[in-house]
């Protein structure tokens, strides 16, 4: 624990002493609302209890440290059960304390001891917090007890040697899956002739830190060797990567002698010089003699171009202002121009402070590669007979891992056990952090980058996981908070929000020189969960998504939130009619937007489950995908007719049993909805469009893939529909009449016609036409004579109908007066376009035609003096 934080301690307990101060004359003025016993007594619970608290306030400093330590043996399993413990019992004393700290503030505002604040006192915090200090004592004394006797108390802030297994040259993987090029380019920066361009980096100019450190002597001593970092996050493959290079031919023929040494996170000049000698000469080294182990190395690389690989080096190797680096850099002076070190890193604080050239920053595996290496990983092969649903389950794996090839491994290991979709999907809705791992794998790889914090840091960084993945921090209000939450520590005369503000700074830099930011994105929950579960839901307000799947966790931690704000979303994964209860979901009152996926799980009681779970009544958006009943609910208000009177949006997909929606969509139960998307539905028949129109509000309508809607009838009329999106859904489109609707996209395989005159008496206000992938259409044109037809029209564009001979039937200067934009688009059957018309198209600004192969320009080709664009492909 820093100075400034005991100093911080040291001036809490003093406000203590003015608040209890205050107590105390306050008591004397009142004295004739007690007896003289009763005061007495009153006076010395209150001098019992500021002393218990001042004890409580002297014990923090040592716990803090203490958590400190247990968190560096966390992978212990008796230590990382009682971590959370411990945590908890420290927090509850900040909670506590700040109480009085409150208190005194609140006195010092009112500036006289009147009864009323003195009675608050009495009432809320002398009576009331006897227990609570003696209880977080024991509690704190109980743990502390514990640890001690796991001697956490003497052990060193150091990561167990056995969680960190020694690395050689020789590599664990016989081939380097996606790294040509960035194998390619570090043996270029090395030195070793290849067959490329010289790569763009460049050595580093005497004007860093490190460099204006040294001496003209010592820059000279060192200067016959460089030292190329390769920076990266934990499991990327940089220890990887440095392996195959250290062992490729021509990196072998090049360099004389070749060195590799296992720094880890311990950096003893000493220790290393030992192992480089032993590795090189296969004699050990017996002598613990600083002075006569670098003699020793100075001759071993004596006139030859050597190449030294350092794996893994932490921020200890900057220690004792880099005079540890330099001890171990004095005896490589005597080597050939031309020798290097390789460093792997993931600090890019060792990269700045050891490299003389720019540091190589080793990113994740990119999307096709290393989709390829994780099907090799949880399939054994690239091949592409795999189980298609495997693959499509994979493929929403992938994302979470950011590249990493160790995270693909060892997620693929674990799905290589069990070739089943249940067991897969599972997988794919667990966090990380919930799958058991080896002591190799990805999270304890990680865990590292966060124990490597310094403390004050590690508070802060823990705090962030109360926020929703991807969440956009704003520096000025996370620091507020941060002081808020007593994270920041005074420094001297400086303003402590300024110092909350370094605090963001200083974790930023980590988050972008790859400490951070390129974690999979859940990582940062499982380093403090309980301030996820103990804070509560205060920080969601401003954006928030809160995963619910059965079994989970969160399901039990949502049954008590009912001042829950913002999104939430539900895989009904397991999920019982019980256990629907117990979320409670109509008692959100604050719930906005709710979506309830069973797109990857399986529920034996869909109609039964979703009964249950009925949103809250002040919802604004509402999603159903993947439900596996025949029907939606008609969910009931207390006998009211309108059960959601703020649902503005509503998605209905993938729900492949449902039939109907006529009792569900009724403009009485939402009557300000204005948006509706019906996707991916391939049995429902039934849906009343007739009586859309009720819908006072709606502006957008979007029906998918839902064959069997519309074909044999059906209809649409709404005044106030803006947007409409029918995709391969039945033949509706010659029975719309919505005289606001200003886009139309529509795409259906079975419609042959399109006659204009239907659209453009029912749509006059249309501006926007797109006609896609209609395979049958053969014909767009008027079945009659028509004066005037899409007066505001101004784009079309016509996609993929490959039958459509021919477009003179719509291209004319009367039915496209305001046209602007024309988009033609693979109509491979179109034989021919009146291109002498589209002079006559006085707005027209861009025309674009492409991959209709056939069509022929007897007629020639007239443009328009405004066209801006043209495109013919």
């Amino acid at each position: 624990m820093s100075l400034s934080k005991t100093i911080g301690f040291i001036s809490g307990i003093n406000e203590c002493v003015n608040l209890f101060q205050w107590a105390t004359s306050a008591l004397s003025t009142l004295h004739s609302r007690w007896s003289g016993k009763q005061q007495q007594k009153l006076q010395g619970e209150l001098l019992q209890l500021q002393s218990s608290l001042q004890r409580l306030r002297d014990t923090l400093p040592a716990n803090y440290d203490l958590i400190d330590r247990a968190e560096w043996r966390i992978h212990k399993h008796c230590v990382a059960n009682l971590l959370p413990n411990i945590k908890d019992a420290v927090y509850n004393a900040d909670d506590l304390l700040d109480e009085f700290r409150w208190y005194e503030q609140k006195v010092a505002l009112e500036s006289n001891a009147n009864q009323s604040p003195f009675m608050d006192f009495f009432n809320n915090m002398i009576q009331g917090s006897f227990n609570k200090v003696n209880d977080i004592m024991e509690r704190l004394d109980n743990i502390s007890s514990q640890l001690e006797r796991m001697g956490l108390h003497e052990i060193p802030q150091r990561f167990d040697k056995s969680l960190r297994p020694e690395t050689s040259s020789f590599p664990n993987e016989r081939k380097i899956f996606g790294r040509d090029k960035e194998l390619k380019k570090v043996m270029e920066l090395l030195g070793v002739p290849i067959n490329l361009t010289r790569a763009c980096y460049k050595r580093k100019r005497n004007s860093s830190t490190a460099d204006a450190s040294m001496s003209t002597s010592e820059k000279s001593r060192i200067s016959c060797f460089s030292v190329l970092p390769i920076v990266g996050i934990g499991g990327v493959g940089k220890t990887t990567l440095a392996q195959h290079i250290c062992n490729h031919p021509q990196v072998k023929s090049h360099f004389d002698l070749i060195i590799w040494t296992c720094v880890s996170d311990d950096f003893d000049a000493t220790r290393l010089i030992k192992e480089a000698i032993q590795s090189s000469s296969g004699k050990e080294a017996t002598t613990d003699n600083l002075n006569c182990l670098q003699l020793g190395l100075s001759n071993i690389v004596n006139n030859k171009r050597f190449l030294i690989i350092l794996d893994d080096v932490w921020d200890d190797a900057l220690k004792e202002n880099g005079q540890c680096w330099e001890r171990l850099c004095l005896p490589l002076e005597n080597g050939l121009q031309g020798s290097m070190v390789l460093v792997t890193t993931r600090s890019s604080k060792v990269a700045d402070g050891v490299s003389t050239m720019d540091p190589f920053t080793l990113d994740g595996l990119k999307d096709d590669i290393f989709w390829d290496f994780f099907k090799l990983c949880a399939f054994g092969s690239q091949s592409s007979n795999n189980d298609p649903d495997l693959e499509d389950i994979g493929r929403g794996i992938l994302p979470k891992l950011k590249g990493s090839p160790l995270a693909a491994k060892t997620l693929g290991r674990l799905l290589r056990m069990n070739l089943q979709i249940p067991y897969w999907n599972n997988i794919l809705l667990s966090e990380l952090w919930d799958l058991k791992q080896e002591e190799t794998d990805i999270l304890p790889a990680l865990r590292l980058s966060y124990m490597y914090l310094p403390f004050h840091l590690k508070r802060c960084f823990s705090f962030c996981a109360v926020y929703p993945k991807d969440h956009k921090f704003e520096k000025n209000i996370l620091a507020e908070i941060w002081v808020a939450e007593g994270f920041v520590e005074s420094d001297g005369g400086f303003p402590i929000l300024d110092i909350g503000h370094r605090y963001f700074e200083d974790l930023f830099l980590y988050a972008t020189k790859c400490a951070l930011e390129s974690l999979p994105s859940d990582f940062s929950k499982l380093i403090n969960l309980q301030t996820y579960e103990s804070v509560g839901f205060a920080y969601y307000r401003m954006k928030n998504l809160l995963p619910v799947a059965g079994n989970d966790r969160n399901v039990r931690l949502m049954k008590n939130l009912n001042q829950f704000c913002g999104d939430l979303d539900i895989y009904p994964r397991g999920f019982s009619k019980d256990l629907a209860i117990e979320i409670d979901l109509k008692n959100k009152k604050d719930l906005r937007r709710l979506t309830l996926n069973w797109l990857f799980s399986s529920c034996k009681d869909n109609e039964i489950v979703l009964q249950v779970l009925q949103p809250p009544t002040n919802l604004k958006c509402l999603e159903v995908a993947g439900y596996g009943g025949e029907s939606l609910p008609c969910w009931s208000n207390n006998g009211s007719i309108s059960v959601f009177p703020s649902l503005t949006d509503l998605a209905i997909s993938s729900c492949e049993k449902l039939s109907s929606l006529d009792h569900f969509l009724q403009a009485d139960y939402m009557p300000v909805l204005e948006r509706i998307s019906i996707r991916e539905c391939a049995n429902v028949t039934s849906l009343q469009t007739e009586r859309f129109g009720e819908f006072s509000c709606l502006g957008d309508f979007t029906v998918s893939n839902c064959p069997k809607l519309f074909h044999n009838s059906g209809s649409l009329s709404v005044p106030t529909l803006k947007n409409l999106e029918l995709r391969n859904s039945g033949i509706l489109l010659s029975n719309i009449e919505c005289s606001s609707l200003t886009s139309l996209s529509f795409k259906c395989v079975h419609v042959t016609a399109i006659p204009i005159q239907l659209l453009s008496g029912n749509l006059p206000s249309l501006q926007k036409l797109n006609i896609i992938e209609c395979e049958s259409l053969t014909f767009i044109g008027e079945s009659y004579p028509l004066n005037g037809a899409f007066s505001f029209l101004t784009v079309l564009i016509i996609e993929c109908c490959h039958r459509l001979p021919t477009l003179d039937g719509l291209l004319k200067k009367e039915h496209l007066p305001a046209i602007e934009i024309i988009k033609i688009y693979s109509c491979t059957g179109l034989l021919s376009l009146p291109g002498e018309r589209f002079g006559s198209f006085t707005c027209l600004s861009d025309l674009r035609i492409s991959h209709c192969p056939n069509i022929n320009w007897q007629s020639g080709l007239v443009l328009p003096s405004y066209l801006k664009r043209l495109s013919h492909e």
